[in-house]
């Protein structure tokens, strides 16, 4: 008899309408039936119509899923050729050889090549900053040097002539600029003129000033420089000078890309240059924000700190706090944090909601940095100690705080910077900056008392670690501890923001200046965009000193010139790495001392902007795990090693998640900053290497790679790689072997402008499928099984497709090693099945042609030679998916075959239900590894296929998950690139130009104040240059996909969890119950569930996702991730110090007062429409440098 299962509604048990009633149990049996309601429902189910059927028993899935395993092994035991093919290539065994990777001799082979490219380009940077040096340290200074006698290149010296409103049109240059023809250059990915130096000035600097002029008249030398080092290295790429005034000479010369709006580019903010100029710092930058900073002088402040963040690399360690009576962070972090990309757009974002209020205390202010810089218990760099301070002005000097945190011996420098047009009296910001100047003598100091002055040689051999390097307590050390010097700035407006944050570079550099030729070592930057379009690259970098004196007898000037700088592409470096040896799961990677990779196969940034590196770390590139911070740790610690492991590894399109073996084999690569390392999954450690000496056998195989071959032997696609330097590329595979066929008749496979090794493997692959298409494929009628299509994908690049009608509709990459079936498929024992996309089913399931929509099951060939075992290729069908969904409600019935008629239950028995007669109340489904709908036996849910089964069944697929059928893996792609937000109304905003209320209007003191004169300078500018004011910082920076910006995705992931065996249950929602079973099915990737269809509306409860989705805080909680930083280390120098620094001008302001004078007139001009001139504080900043 039936038992009733908890439904919504009416029982699904009991007599149809008009059935005779039954008669009732026997009393005695009425306790039993109790007993029963009462125990949990057995897999029984109500009746239909006149007959009564039960949930099927666990015995009769377990048989239908047997049936489907026998018919998925039959089709592909006949159809995928499996054993076929290890019988090819037995036979053909004198055709190749089997080669092994030893992952020991490979890596260290590979780190010595990159070792050898880096250092040509090292040798080629120190010859380039001695030559600079001379030539500065022979220069003589000329003060009535004109535009017209400077002879050079400007790099945009052509857009400015095609824009009637540029600079140089406005005021009629006077500038003798060259004009130059150009040639193109595939390295360079750009038009080049190798026969002279192109010049690029920031577009917020006169180009006739006289300290650019006499930039200009020096560094013209260095085009003979130039051009010698790429004579005796024509790898060469951009050689640049950056100088410390914002010139910027590179070389070969071509054309700056002009940007859609102003160009923002200075040489001084770009990574390369701000990691040459200065060591590490350590900066608190703590904001006044009492009641008097208000309007603009507010925004000025907020602009003037994201600038400073800009200034910031990744070695560095920053905390941004606003203070008015009391002090607090701006943002969520509450300690110093690594100034990379995140964490800067956290901070510049929390900045703008800083509102002023209160009064000024600039105690609570500098305790608050003191106290940060002070705390050794966080990661930080150890280095330079910094506090730069942001207000409008302030009559306390905190001498006090002073004498506490940072007297006598003075290791933190102060700057201060005095925001904003007002008549505050500023000397107390200039004593602060210049509170330092008192000299400590030489003291002897025992490292079991406190002694904050310490930061010398033992910190420093942590290399700026998570911890300092473990030191006996004691030790005694005599220690010098000179005075650390800090400097006043003035920023009365926007034009002098840019240039003051960067100001402070210079005194950094002093220390470096000063400490000479120990200080001249080459760094290697993270990866970056390049500005000139090569794409990402790594930069060399070395400071170039003034070597220069007063005059004679007098003191050793302390300004550094600038950086030099050499790229290399990260293509170059690829180069050196093993192409396709290492098989389609195995690769060569590298990393820096921030763990950051330089090489990855999943560095694919989709989005970059040119101010910014590309920062991915190692643990992001991949799944992290224990064992893999482990490895992180080891190769950033310069340390070699190997390590089998199991891990956890994306499917290339994303929608898989895979447990695999793999190796980690890795070394330092010496003389840099970089470690090497190599991946390889165990069946990857011997590969194939063909030996076609034999030319008629040559030409007999070429020729079934001819088209005219195809309707009998199958489609052939052949994966788009570099087989020799002439051969044209192209997207298009069907051009791409027009073009391989025209150019294999002009040279042969062993030419040597061509790849042997890439060519005999192609070759001898072609042929090896043309022997499979005639022993297996060409005799089977594959509409007896409904299959669409039969392949084959070799390693050596082949994808052969049988029938060649099959290859219109085949949409997997013709480069097996970047199809995801073909890796799935070597990391996985079985037939791995993989449902189209969503996006393949364009049209509903009964408006669906014939043969268009299938299903890929492919296996990998494992061969054995000997004790070898290695996977040289991956088979499969194509199955047709409505003739399958239809074989699929069969084998899940109580039919054995089709032409069989279906089971009838009578009035008076019942039967289990079957997925073919009952479809209206069960459901059955396949479901792979990912959780994606491979097959139903609902008719509309074809048109579904491919879709997560969450979508589909958002109950059932919980219910899956909650009883540890899939494992969710959440991670984050940083890479994304996502529509730009529309901007926010937090604060005063970022752009717009600041509106007084009706209180200021009314208020007579603000009248008088230099403040409203401040506002209509401002005002009257924006009117002018509204564009500059408004400009989009993605468009200003000339970035071509402005409309898109980085940011970071959240990405979820199932797998198959730890059940593995049959199992019952019930999806309990209240009133509303459904039986199901799942099972999976052996040597496949296929989860078979039979359930109650739904009937509830109300037990669709939650809903698991799969689809990207953004994370609009930046990532996964970036104010947690903060408190548990991972491990890295700075540079193993720091230059912070030196006893001989000039420090007369520590208190000097770095612009002029206002004048209601000049703004008057300067305004009359600007209504007038007389062509500006630049800024004046901007050619005085400059001037002091030479």
């Amino acid at each position: 008899m039936a038992v009733p299962a908890r439904t919504c509604g009416a029982s699904r048990l009991g007599p149809a309408p008009g059935a005779l009633p039954r008669p009732g149990p026997p009393r005695p049996l009425l306790l039993l039936l109790l007993l029963l309601l009462l125990l949990p429902p057995p897999p029984l189910l109500a009746a239909r119509g006149a007959a009564a059927y039960s949930f099927p028993q666990q015995l009769t899935m377990q048989h239908w899923a047997r049936r489907l395993e026998q018919e998925i092994d039959g089709v592909m035991r006949i159809f995928g050729g499996v054993q076929q093919l290890r019988e090819i290539y037995k036979d053909n065994r004198n055709l190749f050889e089997v080669q092994e990777n030893e992952p020991q001799k490979l890596v260290e082979k590979v780190a010595g090549d990159i070792e050898s490219l880096l250092d040509r380009k090292v040798q080629a940077l120190k010859k380039l900053a001695d030559a600079a040096e001379s030539f500065q340290k022979a220069h003589h200074w000329q003060d009535n040097i004109k535009e017209e006698d400077i002879v050079y290149y400007d790099a945009k010296a052509d857009a400015e002539l095609d824009d009637p409103e540029s600079e140089d049109m406005e005021r009629g240059s006077k500038t003798s600029t060259l004009r130059l023809d150009f040639i193109e250059d595939s390295n360079f990915k750009n038009k080049v003129n190798y026969s002279y130096t192109a010049v690029q000035i920031p577009t917020d600097i006169y180009k006739g000033s006289t300290v650019i002029l006499n930039e200009l008249n020096w560094t013209e030398a260095l085009e003979n420089v130039f051009i010698e080092n790429r004579r005796q290295d024509p790898t060469l790429l951009w050689q640049v000078f950056g100088s410390a005034t914002g010139v910027t000479r590179y070389y070969p010369a071509t054309p700056w890309r002009a940007p859609k709006k102003i160009d923002l580019y200075d040489v001084r903010r770009r990574p390369w240059y701000i990691q040459g100029a200065s060591s590490p710092k350590d900066m608190v930058i703590i904001v006044d924000v009492s009641g008097s900073v208000s309007g603009l002088t507010l925004k000025l402040m907020k602009t003037s700190v994201c600038e400073m963040l800009d200034t910031l690399s990744d070695d560095d360690y920053v905390n941004v706090a606003s203070f008015n009576e009391k002090a607090q962070p701006v943002s969520c972090f509450t300690h110093l944090v690594q100034a990379n990309v995140r964490n800067k757009k956290v901070f510049k974002e929390a900045v703008q909601g800083m509102v002023a209020k209160g009064t000024t205390g600039y105690k609570a202010g500098f305790e608050y940095a003191f106290d940060q810089l002070q705390n050794s218990n966080i990661t930080r760099a150890n280095c330079n100690k910094m506090i730069m301070m942001f207000t409008d002005g302030g009559e306390d000097r905190v001498q006090d705080v002073f004498e506490k945190y940072n007297w006598p011996n003075r290791t933190v420098r102060v700057f201060t910077f005095s925001v904003g047009q007002h008549n505050y009296d500023v000397t107390p910001l200039q004593w602060m900056a210049c509170a330092n100047k008192v000299r400590v003598s030489r003291q002897s100091c025992h490292l079991s008392t406190s002694c904050p002055s310490v930061r010398l040689s033992i910190v420093h051999l942590s290399a700026s670690s998570s911890a300092p390097a473990p030191v006996s307590r004691s030790t005694h050390l005599s220690v010098h501890l000179d005075p650390i010097l800090g400097y006043y700035f003035e920023i009365p407006s926007i034009g002098a923001i840019r240039i003051n944050t960067q100001e402070y570079l210079d005194v950094l550099g002093r220390p470096m200046v000063l400490a000479g030729k120990e200080a001249k070592q080459v760094q290697w930057t993270n990866v970056y965009e390049d500005a000139l379009g090569l794409g990402l690259v790594v930069t060399g970098t070395l400071p170039v000193f003034n070597l220069t004196q007063d005059g004679p007898g007098e003191k050793k000037n302390q300004l550094i010139l600038g950086v030099m700088g050499i790229d290399v592409a990260l293509n170059d470096i690829k180069r050196l790495t093993p192409n396709y040896t290492l098989g389609a799961n195995g690769y060569v990677f590298a990393i820096d001392l921030n763990g950051y990779v330089l090489l990855h196969p999943n560095l694919k940034p989709q989005t970059t902007n040119f101010r910014e590196p590309v920062t991915l770390d190692f643990l992001d590139a991949e799944l992290e795990d224990e064992n893999k911070e482990e490895i992180r740790r080891s190769m950033i610690d310069g340390n070699k090693g190997h390590k089998q492991i199991r891990t956890l590894v994306k499917s290339l399109d994303e929608r898989y998640i895979d447990e695999v073996t793999r190796n980690y084999t890795w070394v330092p690569i010496r003389s840099t900053n970089y470690s090497l390392g190599l991946v390889l999954p165990p069946y990857s450690t011997f590969y194939l290497q063909a030996n076609l000496s034999d030319q008629i056998l040559q030409v007999k195989y070429f020729e079934f790679l001819l088209p005219s071959s195809f309707e009998s032997e199958g489609h052939v696609f052949i994966a788009p790689r570099e087989y020799c330097k002439d051969l044209n590329a192209s997207d298009n595979n069907t051009e791409f072997l027009k073009n391989f066929i025209e150019l294999m008749e002009k040279v042969t496979p062993d030419s040597k402008q061509c790849n042997n090794f890439l060519l005999h493997n192609l070759i001898l692959d072609t042929g090896i499928t043309q022997q499979l298409v005639e022993r297996v494929w060409r005799d089977q009628d594959l509409n007896t099984y409904s299959l669409l299509a039969v392949f084959a994908a070799t390693d050596g690049g082949i994808t052969r497709v049988f029938p060649n009608k099959a290859a219109e509709d085949w949409t997997e990459n013709p480069e097996p090693y970047n199809a995801s079936f073909y890796r799935r498929s070597l990391d996985n024992h079985g037939y791995i099945f993989k449902p189209p996309h969503q996006d393949a089913l364009l049209r509903p399931p009964l408006e669906l042609e014939n043969d268009t929509v299938g299903i890929l099951v492919s296996t990998a060939v494992e061969l054995s030679l000997g004790r070898r075992t290695l996977r040289p290729a991956v088979v499969g069908v194509k199955l047709d998916l409505e003739a399958w969904a239809e074989k699929f409600k069969v084998l899940a019935s109580n039919r054995t075959h089709q032409d069989q008629p279906q089971k009838q239950c009578g009035p008076s028995s019942h039967c289990e239900m079957d997925c073919e007669v009952n479809n209206e109340d069960l459901l059955c489904v396949l479901i792979d590894d990912g959780g994606f709908l491979v097959l139903s036996n609902q008719n509309h849910q074809w048109d579904q296929v491919g879709k997560f089964f969450s979508e589909v069944d958002a109950n059932l697929m919980l219910a899956l998950y909650n009883n540890s059928f899939y494992t969710r893996k959440e991670s984050y792609d940083y890479q994304a690139a996502c529509a730009p937000q529309p901007p926010g109304n937090l604060g005063a905003a970022p752009r717009g130009v600041f509106v007084p209320t009706i209180a200021d209007f009314l208020n007579l003191a603000w009248w008088t104040s230099a403040a409203a004169w401040s506002l209509f300078q401002q005002l009257l500018y924006g009117l002018i240059y509204h564009s500059w004011f408004q400009a989009d910082p993605a468009e200003a920076e000339g970035n071509p996909e402005a409309r898109e910006s980085s940011c970071v995705m959240k990405q979820t992931q199932y797998y198959f969890g730890s059940v593995n065996v049959s199992y019952n249950a019930i999806i309990d929602c209240g009133n509303c119950s459904r039986l199901f079973h799942a099972q999976r099915l052996s040597n496949t990737n296929l989860l078979f569930v039979v359930a109650e269809k739904p009937l509830c509306s109300q037990c669709e409860v939650g809903r698991l996702l799969q689809k990207e989705t953004h994370c609009p805080a930046d990532g996964p909680e970036q104010c947690e991730l903060v408190q548990r930083p991972r491990y890295r280390r700075g540079p193993h120098i720091c230059f912070d110090y030196n006893a001989t620094e000039d420090t007369s001008d520590c208190g000097r302001g770095a612009s002029f007062p206002p004048s209601l004078g000049v703004l008057v007139s300067l305004q009359l001009l600007l209504l007038l429409g007389l062509p500006p001139r630049p800024q004046p504080q901007v050619r005085a900043h400059a001037s002091p440098r030479l």
